[in-house]
């Protein structure tokens, strides 16, 4: 199953809205759910899509400096991304507690740490760097999915989950070919599916923390 039908499908289970979404053919439980659903939490919401957006804005700056033989903008870019992470790390802390945030901000290095050597790689033409960087990237997503399905598996599946960073991970190695070869055209159409994608990320985190704290989530 394509991670974008994984996607949609944990949308659904978790009550979320599906306008916005790169929609494959609708299966009948897709065409029974509510299109229009409003999020449960709509802070908790856009607190998140702002974070998660974040992520992406700030290795896209690192690629294009790097591209641009930038140093002072890609250690800016690298510093950002790195404290964007701690944001991220510190949200997910104030719902599952200050270790869960400690692991949280292990993995979110390691993704980073992933992506860095990718767009490096590609800078320098270095095949085999790139396909270590890629594996571990891959290994890092398992390692995230677990993580979050073992802090909430009744609302985060880890296969689902899983699948939707392996689709985050190709985006970033797509991404980065793209600007190192500067193809302004793909990069553009990559970076609004990529915006889409963060949506469906921070969407189904904010609902599965709203089914399991309804409380505290607003």
């Amino acid at each position: 199953m394509k991670s974008t039908t994984l996607a949609c499908a944990l949308a659904i289970g978790l009550g979320l809205p599906l306008s916005g979404m790169a929609m494959p053919a609708m299966s009948a439980m897709q065409a029974a759910a509510p299109a229009t659903a409003a999020p449960a939490a709509p802070k908790l919401h856009a607190a998140l899509r702002g974070l998660w957006h974040g992520h992406i804005v700030h290795t896209r700056a690192y690629a294009m400096a790097v591209k641009a033989g930038n140093q002072a903008a890609a250690a800016k870019a690298a510093d950002d991304v790195v404290a964007n992470a701690k944001q991220i790390a510190d949200a997910v802390a104030g719902f599952y507690g200050a270790d869960a945030g400690k692991g949280m901000l292990k993995l979110l290095a390691g993704h980073w740490a992933g992506v860095k050597a990718l767009t490096d790689a590609a800078h320098a033409g270095d095949k085999a760097a790139g396909d270590k960087a890629m594996q571990e990237l891959s290994v890092n997503a398992g390692d995230i999915a677990k993580f979050l399905a073992g802090a909430n598996p009744a609302n985060w599946p880890e296969a689902t989950v899983r699948g939707l960073l392996l689709e985050h991970v190709a985006d970033h190695q797509a991404q980065v070919g793209e600007i190192m070869r500067g193809d302004t055209a793909a990069e553009a159409k990559t970076w609004a599916g990529m915006q889409e994608h963060m949506n469906m990320i921070a969407d189904a985190l904010a609902g599965g923390i709203a089914q399991q704290f309804p409380a505290k989530a607003q």
